[in-house]
């Protein structure tokens, strides 16, 4: 059954007055349930739930027939394997499938990726953008030089972008992928700008390429898009400005129509963006259904290591993993959290998690840049989760505009993005602070083309402007602590190594 409270992702929600709006628009899924197993399947019921499995073996080796014979057995459908990283996704309605394949030899851990059956539960709509209405756009009046609606973009001038762009726009051979919901590369801030050879669709766990496979449908969210926006809206004299107006974007969607980002999907992402050139990935989701994957439950930990194979195989071939921190004011360094929403996609019940053991994915994983997200007065954003050792940057987010209002001529405290049909909107989110922080290590890229991952994200940190912690952090003013900072200036649990700066990306 559907949660029957609000799913979070990585844009929020603020009630009305507070103008902060998400593109989360979920609708029921369409796709097809999984083919049925082989002859000689276990036998299962005709109420048997038909679900997703991640089967995780020693990669670099291919499937073995002694595994896929037992994959069958169990009443497993292989559906694509990357034999690379040794990850398998398999259907299955046999209840007990992974119990009986993590049994067998050769077989390192398995788990269903899901609680509910495939197609999975649709959930109910939860707000779309603040869109900006054609006399809004119409009135934008910008200085010479400047796209029609930068004056709007506070965020640029809060991480130097504007000064930036005076020295470089980025390099056309940098590809950011937006692994997301999709992106619209018909829309004209992103279409100069689009890399469709680097794009396509990963929703099943399997690529689809066909034309357009990419794009959210009508109905879908709007998130994917915005992102792109932020990251690499062209300067071309229409619309926006993107971080990095001269790399290219790719749009990887790994969001299926109800909305959930599952394992099988953001697998099938990371390795597309592996073996498809890109520089840069961004991740701005956690992956369905558990916010917190526990590594002392035989499903979850399965999650947890295919997409951790997934994502370090993307940056052993190169590509920088930036994901957002998520929006719960949650201490990511503290003992325990609990957690309300898992599994979201069936039936949720609180349980306290332990953070060091359970984690949000991708965005805990090693090697992930973990991106928190400020307002536009430059404090850690209402919202935005933290914690000392968790938290490596900070980037404009947006926050309630009665919290953090920015300097005219921007009127609004959230973040522009472009939207699908030619649309410019406002979100605000730790979603909206990732992607600066990809254009960022896009232009770093672009600065030193021949840099290494490893390299890209040292320089990421070093050229960061420290940012103390704010103490007390009363962001509504009431008089008690909303949060507790802890670190020096220079690395912190609000701000990790500090706000990224692209200026220094494209001078130093």
């Amino acid at each position: 059954m559907t949660a029957s409270h609000p799913r979070h992702r990585r844009a929020l929600v603020i009630p009305a007055g507070m103008a902060v709006a998400t593109a989360l628009a979920f609708l029921p899924n369409t796709a097809a349930t999984a083919a049925p197993a082989a002859d000689e399947a276990a036998v299962t019921s005709a109420e048997a739930t038909p679900l997703s499995y991640v089967v995780n073996v020693r990669g670099g080796h291919g499937t073995s027939a002694h595994v896929k014979k037992a994959i069958g057995r169990a009443g497993g459908t292989i559906v694509t394997s990357y034999d690379k990283i040794g990850v398998i996704v398999v259907h299955s309605s046999n209840p007990d499938f992974a119990k009986t394949v993590r049994k067998v030899r050769g077989v390192q851990s398995a788990g269903a990726t899901r609680t509910a059956p495939l197609p999975s539960a649709a959930t109910a709509d939860m707000g779309t953008p603040k869109v900006l209405s054609a006399a809004e756009v119409a009135e934008a009046e910008a200085a010479e030089g400047q796209d029609p609606l930068q004056p709007l973009q506070w965020d640029l001038p809060a991480i130097k972008a504007d000064r930036a762009h005076e020295k470089s726009l980025g390099s056309p051979e940098v590809t950011v992928a937006v692994i997301d919901t999709g992106v619209d590369d018909t829309h004209p801030d992103i279409a100069p700008n689009f890399d469709r050879a680097a794009s396509v669709n990963c929703v099943s766990g399997k690529p689809d390429t066909s034309e357009g496979a990419w794009r959210p449908g009508p109905s879908e969210s709007a998130h994917g898009t915005h992102v792109a926006g932020e990251i690499a809206a062209a300067k071309n004299g229409v619309g926006m400005t993107g971080v990095a107006p001269g790399v290219k974007v790719s749009g990887i969607k790994v969001s299926n129509p109800d909305g959930f980002f599952y394992t099988e999907a953001v697998v099938c992402g990371f390795v597309w963006a592996a073996e498809h050139g890109v520089d840069v990935t961004n991740n701005s989701y956690y992956t369905d259904p558990w916010y917190f994957n526990c590594t002392n439950d035989p499903d979850q930990k399965a999650l947890v290591e295919a997409v951790t194979r997934a994502s370090r195989y993307a940056e052993r071939k190169g590509a920088v993993n930036v994901a957002a921190a998520g929006n719960e004011n949650y201490d990511l360094a503290a003992d325990e959290i609990t957690d309300p929403v898992s599994p979201n996609d069936s039936t949720p019940s609180d349980r306290v998690v332990d953070p060091s053991e359970c984690y949000d994915i991708p965005t805990q994983l090693p090697g992930v840049v973990t991106v928190a997200a400020a307002g536009a007065k430059g404090l850690k954003s209402s919202f935005s989760n933290y914690g000392r050792g968790v938290v490596d940057i900070a980037a404009p987010g947006g926050d309630s505009t009665a919290y953090q209002k920015p300097e005219a001529p921007a009127t609004s405290g959230l973040i522009l993005g472009t939207l699908p049909g030619g649309k410019w909107g406002y979100m605000a989110g730790t979603s909206m602070a990732s992607p600066h922080v990809a254009g960022v290590a896009a232009l770093i890229k672009s600065t030193h083309p021949h840099a290494s991952p490893a390299l890209v994200k040292a320089l990421l940190y070093a050229q960061a402007d420290a940012t103390a912690c704010a103490d007390p952090y009363d962001i509504n003013g009431d008089g008690k602590a909303d949060a507790v900072c802890e670190g020096p200036k220079n690395r912190n649990g609000f701000y990790g190594w500090g706000m990224t700066d692209a200026l220094d990306a494209v001078t130093r």
